[in-house]
């Protein structure tokens, strides 16, 4: 093999690490790279040094990538110039002239093709989903070119950013390393991933998980549902009133009039030192919401009228359920249990893949503390809807509902709703 052979492999490996690392740089993690950067050692000194000017860094690779295709490009050309002279006859005028096109045209599509393949496209997706851990691998010779390159680097980001200022008043072009809410949730879902089954997940991770999961959840999964609403009709004895404060332990109870759909506000405990005549002259306020509104949104509401419940209503004007402030914390924080929450969940692992769950438990909940992967949708919340969803009925007593490698088997159900069932993980075929 000649030397020119020789220049021409190394130049195909040089722009296919030059358009690997930048690809790298633009899909790694910016987090991964700040962790790593706070390791104290060899390497967290060079990455340091690379990300310090991130627009440097993308413009030396490209400076490297360029120089690296020219020389390919020189001398690809003239080797498979002296290729087709070899096997072109010679003499024949016109066959010459005819042959010198195809020459032409099956050298660039020869040196195309290679150049995509081998140095561009490949790499790239090689480079692409493996970003991480290729960055840190590559910082080193990536520095010595970040180096050598760096007097080019910084003419052309020179003028660049003069152009930027002349032509399009526009300030320096400099991209800053920053740590966005997509690569802080990705990372935080790595961590929550490789969590054994048998460990708990610290909590300081599980509050920055259910953080950037809170802009997205909306009012009807975090709602107390209309089953489960304890209120009073506005024109019942104020005795009826005390009765329920007295068997519920609840602080706030809900005012109708006539039925649940109709409901005019509330009352709260502390009116009844008032010694009131009737449930009407106690009455406070309630905020209306729809379904479909924001958490975030709604704890805003909250927060400037100074109200701590507001009605949560369906695209009919109908009472959905209820959400209060201290609902809208546990999706932050995680369960608040106080004295009076009385309400007792199941959830029973019998052995490996049997369990026993009350259907009111949320899918996600379940996939989370349990390693199971039940499929999750927009149609429900809880395991209770899963099997609804599925079956479009309220099932049985002893009915079985397979969804996916899952068995259910109904063991308490209500004329309205689920209230237990077993849970048995199939053997996937």
């Amino acid at each position: 093999m000649d030397s020119n052979a020789l220049i021409i492999i190394l130049s195909l490996i040089l722009s296919a690490f030059f358009s690997g690392m930048e690809i790298a740089y633009v899909s790694s993690n910016k987090i991964h790279i700040e962790i790593a950067k706070k390791q104290n050692d060899f390497l967290a000194k060079t990455l340091s040094k690379l990300t310090a000017k991130p627009s440097k860094f993308i413009a030396t690779m490209l400076i490297g990538n360029n120089i690296a295709l020219v020389v390919y490009g020189f001398l690809m050309g003239k080797k498979l110039v002296d290729w087709f002279d070899t096997i072109s006859p010679t003499n024949y005028g016109f066959v010459n002239y005819m042959l010198n096109d195809l020459s032409l045209l099956t050298q660039t599509v020869i040196s195309t093709l290679l150049i995509l393949f081998t140095a561009e496209f490949l790499p790239k997706v090689f480079f692409q989903i493996y970003a991480n851990s290729l960055l840190k691998i590559f910082a080193l010779p990536a520095y010595f070119f970040y180096g050598l390159f760096s007097w080019v680097s910084d003419l052309v980001i020179w003028i660049s950013n003069m152009i930027l200022i002349r032509f399009f008043k526009t300030g320096k072009e400099d991209v800053q390393l920053v740590m966005t809410k997509v690569e802080l949730g990705n990372y935080i879902s790595e961590q929550m991933e490789s969590v054994e089954e048998h460990d708990e997940v610290d909590s300081e991770i599980q509050i920055f998980q259910n953080a950037l999961d809170f802009s997205e959840v909306k009012a009807r999964e975090v709602m107390l549902p209309r089953t489960e609403i304890i209120a009073v009709d506005i024109n019942d004895p104020i005795k009826n009133l005390k009765a329920m404060f007295t068997s519920s332990g609840l602080s706030k109870i809900l005012v109708y009039k006539d039925s649940v759909d109709d409901i005019v506000g509330y009352v709260h405990s502390f009116e009844l030192f008032k010694k009131p005549k009737d449930i009407k002259s106690v009455v406070r306020g309630v905020e209306f919401v729809p379904e479909t509104m924001l958490v975030k949104d709604v704890l805003n509401v909250l927060t400037k009228k100074r109200k701590s419940i507001s009605v949560v209503i369906d695209e009919y004007g109908g009472t959905s359920g209820i959400i209060t402030v201290e609902d809208i914390i546990e999706e932050l924080f995680g369960e608040i249990e106080d004295e009076h929450d009385t309400m007792e969940l199941i959830e029973e692992k019998i052995d490996e893949d049997n369990y026993k769950f009350s259907a009111r438990l949320e899918v996600d909940y379940i996939n989370e503390t349990y390693k199971l992967d039940l499929p999750e949708g927009e149609n429900y919340e809880t395991l209770g809807g899963l099997i609804v969803d599925e079956t479009e009925e309220i099932p049985q007593v002893n009915d079985q509902v397979q969804i996916e490698n899952y068995l259910f088997t109904i063991l308490e159900v209500t004329t309205t709703k689920i209230d237990l069932i077993a849970l048995k993980v199939l053997d996937e075929d």
